[in-house]
């Protein structure tokens, strides 16, 4: 049998309770579940994470991020 651990800090996403979460692995997936009213989940380990393409994860340049010069106009 596998060691469940409770996890600090979490809430249960069911019934709102704080630090009754315990979670542990088992055959590639991480499983969840709460101790004051029963919810289960689980998550598979293997499965590939697509990330959101933002403007740090892009390799490609963008034209718009081209430099500009700015000029300051100060009155005398």
């Amino acid at each position: 049998m596998p060691v469940k651990r409770f996890i600090a800090g979490v809430v249960c996403p069911r019934c709102g309770e704080m630090d009754k979460i315990r979670a542990w692995q088992e055959a590639g997936q991480q499983h969840r579940e709460c101790v004051a009213c029963d919810f289960t989940d689980q998550l598979d380990l293997q499965a590939p994470v697509n990330e959101l393409p933002t403007r740090v994860n892009q390799t490609q340049a963008d034209p718009a991020d081209e430099i500009q010069v700015v000029r300051l106009i100060t009155k005398p």
